[in-house]
């Protein structure tokens, strides 16, 4: 009975939703207050319908309900509790159900938080936002239906993919979505924006604390995606370049682009059609993502679907959208004519470079994930391109872009000096020189690679601790350290996210340079040494999990003849799936990881070892997350909610004395 409900709320949900976006957008251009109102109430019945058709969803999956068709084929009685919740957004139904309520919690979230907005902007964001969800409630309910009966249950489930059986993957894609979705805030604020033929400074102001919430989910579940691919596909690798990881990675870099391109909107009133094009783009390289992960396409890990027509309800998706948003553009590109005007050498500028780099990154990572696609469907013959193209191609953009950030940040707006910009700049690029050579003179006949790495991480590192140094004026030690506390938190928001860029690049640089690999088959008993490191295999045990069996690897690990740690790597049978994962024992430590997978038996008796030292690995991740803390304290800065509340009433005061 629950699950019928869920079903029946989904399609009340549809109805209300197409409600929504028709009554406040008439309401909008004809002016009249009573139909732009509707929007707000439609957009919190959608959350509460869609949020108890998910609820019934996962009642269905933590009870082990058979009769739905959608639990047989992905949940089992055995599994632990943890997947089978997250077992609801493991396969495309559910996922896309997951989709769909993080797309009616970003309308409802623009309807109570929005009330800063002028009314008629507010009304043609909700009804757009709604215009993408009635898409999405479409293909739910006529192509994706989560709620299907099966006429004779089965005793039990199929189980779901034992490599999502993790707690990593459990909630890797809940922020994915997230981030996917939430890009369609800005994608509501443009195309509203562009209906209204008004493109300023508050809207710049209005869409950056949605596009900075989208950018940390995606930031953080992009993180979490590359810490299960290094733990748990066994291979020691934290990122593969496949064509999902780059669905989200472009996204991503569009993103940063456009949060960086609103900033010279509210600053300068500059770079209105492109940050118009930015927040389009962003949005449809998500549903671009969305077409890779279900169309069958493409063969990955992370992929949901296998189903073309799916694929072509999607691409429909996409091309309506982002192909209506595009039209719109070019009508109104006319009237996006920009007001502020600055030198060569300036902070615009600087932006302006920031965003050609992170725009050229995200289409060399789009060229190299479809080209072998177009080259398929045009030639016949079947490509690959793999990590060398893109580790080639991508690369020096991101060198270029690390190379001008330090300066770029302390450049002064509208036109500044180079010298005067690098005059505080120096002592940085002396120290981040300095270490590049202590880390050449200590390594080994590696690569460049690693001290080059140094180099960018302490520049850009470095330089956003000098940025916010500069920004105290000039004082005394004391004065100084007091006005850096009282900056606005938007200011430590950006040094944070600057510095966690800074030690990604850093820690992946050193990572790729200096890793150590160790391959060879080993008998109960046998040691060997890689590093300074001594490992052992004790032993290798049958154990049984709650819905696995596994080969179950014990080493003891030695650093200096000294006991340092026991590890335990498995290779692990799920019985339900029939299907085998790797799951590596691995001590994590500050400067590096022992990580090491244990294969199949040999014929001699032994069994297949590999090895892996790994410098800096956590960096990576660490690095990660202080970018997402970074954009959560530049999204905590009350100045922009401030600011464009006076905005909105600055502009009614206005209309008053206009009548």
């Amino acid at each position: 009975m629950i699950t019928e409900l869920g079903h029946f709320a989904l399609i009340l949900g549809f109805g209300i939703a197409i409600i929504q976006m028709v009554i406040p957008m008439i309401g909008a251009q004809k002016g009249w207050r009573n139909w732009m109102a509707v929007a707000d109430p439609a957009a919190t019945s959608q959350l509460i319908l869609v949020g108890f058709s998910f609820a019934a969803l996962t009642y269905a999956f933590v009870t082990s309900d058979f009769s739905l068709k959608l639990v047989t084929m992905n949940s089992h009685s055995d599994k632990p509790m943890l997947y089978k919740v997250s077992g609801v957004w493991g396969n495309h139904e559910g996922s896309m159900l997951l989709w769909l309520l993080i797309l009616t919690l970003f309308g409802a979230c623009a309807s109570w938080f929005g009330g800063n907005l002028p009314d008629t902007l507010k009304a043609r964001v909700l009804a757009v936002q709604s215009t993408i969800s009635v898409a999405f409630y479409a293909f739910i309910i006529f192509t994706s239906n989560p709620f299907l009966r099966l006429q004779v249950p089965p005793f039990n489930g199929q189980d779901l993919n034992p490599l999502l059986q993790d707690p990593g993957l459990a909630f890797h894609p809940p922020f994915l979505y997230l981030g996917y979705v939430g890009l369609s805030m800005a994608f509501s604020f443009a195309v509203a924006a562009l209906i209204e033929g008004r493109v300023d400074a508050a809207w710049a102001r209005w869409v950056r604390p949605w596009t900075l919430a989208a950018w940390i989910f995606l930031t953080i579940g992009i993180g979490l995606g590359s810490w299960w691919a290094y733990y748990e596909l066994g291979w020691g690798g934290f990122w593969f370049w496949d064509p999902v990881e780059n669905a989200s990675f472009m996204p991503w870099l569009l993103a940063a682009a456009l949060l960086h391109s609103a900033i010279v909107t509210e600053k300068r009133e500059s770079l209105k059609s492109w940050t118009i094009l930015l927040a389009i783009l962003a949005f449809g390289f998500s549903l671009l993502g969305t077409f890779l992960v279900r169309s069958g396409v493409i063969t990955s890990v992370h992929a949901f679907a296998n189903d073309p027509e799916r694929g072509v309800f999607i691409l429909g998706i996409l091309f309506v959208f982002v192909g209506g948003a595009l039209t719109l553009f070019s009508f109104r590109a006319g009237s996006l004519e920009a007001k502020g005007v600055f030198s060569l050498v300036s902070r615009e500028s600087a932006l302006v470079m920031n965003n050609i780099l992170l725009a050229v990154s995200a289409f060399v990572v789009f060229v190299g994930t479809l080209w072998p696609l177009v080259a398929e469907m045009t030639t016949g013959r079947t490509l690959s391109v793999g990590a060398p193209f893109f580790n080639a191609a991508f690369t020096p953009f991101f060198v270029a872009l690390a190379v001008i950030l330090p300066p770029g940040a302390v450049l002064a707006w509208k036109r500044g000096s180079v010298a005067k910009a690098m005059k505080p700049m120096w002592a940085v690029l002396i120290l981040a020189v300095a270490l590049g050579g202590l880390a050449f003179a200590m390594q080994t006949g590696n690569s460049a690679m690693g001290p080059i790495g140094v180099i960018l991480g302490a520049w850009v590192v470095f330089g956003a601790m000098m940025d916010l140094w500069q920004r105290a004026g000039q004082a005394s030690v004391s004065d100084r350290l007091r006005r850096i506390r009282n900056l606005p938190r938007a200011d430590w928001g950006k040094f944070t996210a600057h510095s966690g860029l800074g030690i990604t690049m850093f820690a992946i640089a050193t990572l790729m340079a200096w890793e150590q690999e160790d391959i060879r088959t080993l008998a109960i008993g046998e040691s060997f040494t890689i590093d300074k490191w001594e490992l052992t295999l004790d032993a290798v045990d049958r154990v049984e999990g709650p819905n696995f069996l596994s080969q179950m690897g014990t080493f003891t690990v030695k650093e200096n003849g000294e006991f340092l740690t026991t590890l335990h790597p498995e290779k692990r049978f799920y019985q339900v799936a029939a299907m085998p994962t790797t799951e590596a024992g691995i001590r994590n430590g500050v400067f590096e990881d022992i990580y090491v997978v244990i294969g199949d038996p040999q014929d001699d008796g032994g069994w297949a070892v590999r090895t892996y030292i790994k410098p800096f690995a956590n960096w990576i991740w660490a690095g990660s997350l202080l970018m997402a803390l970074g954009g959560a304290i530049s999204l905590s800065d009350r100045r922009l909610r401030v600011a464009a509340g006076g905005a909105k009433s600055k502009a009614k005061a206005n209309m008053v004395a206009a009548e």
